[in-house]
């Protein structure tokens, strides 16, 4: 449905959707989404002393501060540990950064609601997993009584790592036929590498930390465990908006890549009920969980909106790229850390003036 919105044909102002709580307003001139959800008849603009106005790569957007929700996810020690072989300066805590410095502080300050959207698996949930994502977070195979480890998902960059020191003499690539001939023994000859993960519920032993300690790492993204936890300095966050930010922060379980999947999940039944309209979402990895329960929440209605500096993957840059591109034309719109403290501060100023 569209309609106009307003008499004032400088303005050329558009309803999209269908009112009162289901629609956007678009304006030509200046090119703006409304997300705020104006009231009819008038669709009168919210204040820009109570309203958040983001640049993006596309089209400049208005989002309402109590409609939105900040979707932070898997940002945890299995994927962002440099006790785990994960590298500090990688894209995942390069994204752990931008959160931290800009994105959190940005949301606290506005009034937007941060949600932790985690892996947090319970026996149940690995009983019912299907074997497409078990496959992701590696298995081990019995052949002839041999083991072999699956060398794709998390245990292909360890792969990778064998083949790459077994062939660099003879100048050969990395092929999929070559990741399928690794072998456990190959995996973990001479301690290289420390790790290897045989999948979701599996235990993944000690892990030594940066300062020497040793904790239990647990399960593989169980609940309660130490890999499924966030890194200190995001759970520190995460414990001081839990406990005094307004609104809380809240920490949600999922248990598949999207946290939105299927006909309802922990997350949607919470956004549902709080009435949340607008989604930020970061985390990792940017192609796979980020992406998976992005793609839901436009399937469901929910307006989207990537962080793109907020999000990283251990996958090629194209897979990021892909994401960055359909969710700026099509799923919805792409900013940046930088745009959102932008975009609240010039909010409060005017709040202030």
């Amino acid at each position: 449905m569209t309609q106009n919105a307003s008499a004032d044909s400088s303005s050329r102002r558009t309803v999209m959707g269908k009112p009162p709580n289901n629609h956007w307003v678009h304006s030509a001139r200046p090119p703006l989404f409304d997300l705020t959800r104006p009231a009819p008849p008038d669709y009168i603009p919210a204040p820009e002393s109570s309203s958040v106005h983001l640049k993006t790569t596309t089209t400049p957007v208005v989002i309402s501060p109590r409609l939105t929700a900040l979707v932070i996810i898997d940002m945890q020690n299995f994927f962002l540990s440099t006790a785990l072989g994960r590298d500090s300066d990688g894209a995942g805590n390069k994204a752990k950064t931008q959160l931290l410095e800009k994105a959190i502080p940005a949301a606290r300050t506005a009034g937007i609601r941060i949600l932790w959207l985690n892996w947090g698996l319970t026996d149940e949930d690995i009983d019912e997993m299907p074997p497409g994502t078990r496959r992701a977070f590696g298995f081990e195979a019995s052949l002839n009584d041999d083991a072999i480890i699956d060398a794709h998902g998390v245990n292909e960059s360890a792969a990778k790592q064998i083949i790459r020191e077994s062939t660099a003499q003879a100048n050969e690539t990395t092929t999929t036929a070559s990741l399928a001939k690794v072998e456990t023994s190959q995996l973990t000859e001479n301690c290289k590498p420390k790790r290897l993960y045989r999948g979701l519920g599996s235990e993944i032993g000690p892990v030594e930390l940066s300062d020497g300690t040793t904790v239990d790492g647990g399960r593989l993204l169980m609940r309660d465990t130490w890999n499924a936890s966030l890194p200190s300095t995001l759970l520190a966050a995460y414990k001081t908006g839990a406990a005094s930010a307004r609104p809380k922060d809240v920490w949600i379980h999922k248990n598949r890549m999207s946290g939105l999947w299927g006909a309802e999940t922990a997350a949607t039944k919470f956004l549902e009920a709080e009435g949340i309209r607008t989604l930020l979402f970061a985390g990792v990895n940017t192609d796979q969980c980020v992406g998976g329960s992005l793609q839901d929440a436009y399937m469901k209605g929910w307006d989207c909106v990537l962080l793109s500096d907020a999000c990283g993957t251990t996958s090629p840059a194209f897979a990021q790229e892909c994401i960055e591109y359909n969710s700026a034309r099509t799923w919805g719109f792409v900013t940046d850390c930088s745009a959102l403290k932008s975009g609240v501060e010039d909010m409060i100023g005017k709040a202030v003036a």
